[in-house]
């Protein structure tokens, strides 16, 4: 299982509605097109997003079926599926814990030093789980689980 993590980072006093989101998907596919084409190139590369209201806007299926892209369903603000939040971020979380920043500048650096830290195993483990939380959830009908 091949994948990659997009980030970027909102500025100050905006907020992600779908237009935005949509130049994320188009600036997304940009970089993974570079970094894995072959994920590009393959019958209908898979995006895995939760159901916000940017996320699941006409606008934004749009854009998806314009980039070529296939989501996984995906139960409303289950973070059960979301390898950021209980991989990535549960462990980020725990890097952070007691540290305070002065600066956006600071955020930004410390999140890509720490991002930038992490082997490729560890992303790999984190999506290893992903079908079997998948199926959980989707057996769950999205209510949380263990």
């Amino acid at each position: 299982m091949e994948g990659i993590v997009h980030y970027d980072f909102l500025p100050p006093g905006k907020t992600i509605v779908a237009d935005y989101y949509s130049l994320e998907q188009e600036e997304m596919m940009k970089k993974l097109t570079v970094k894995q084409p072959k994920l590009v190139n393959r019958d209908k590369p898979l995006l895995l997003h939760d159901n916000a209201k940017a996320h699941s806007a006409k606008k934004t299926y749009a854009k998806l079926r314009e980039l070529g892209l296939e989501t996984l369903p995906h139960p409303p603000y289950s973070p059960d599926l979301a390898p950021t939040d209980y991989h990535f971020f549960l462990n980020f979380d725990n890097f952070l814990r007691g540290r305070k920043f002065n600066s956006e500048e600071a955020v930004k650096s410390v999140f890509e030093n720490f991002a930038g830290s992490l082997s490729l195993e560890f992303f790999r483990k984190g999506l290893s789980c992903l079908p079997e939380k998948w199926q959980k959830c989707v057996d769950s009908n999205g209510e949380y689980f263990d």
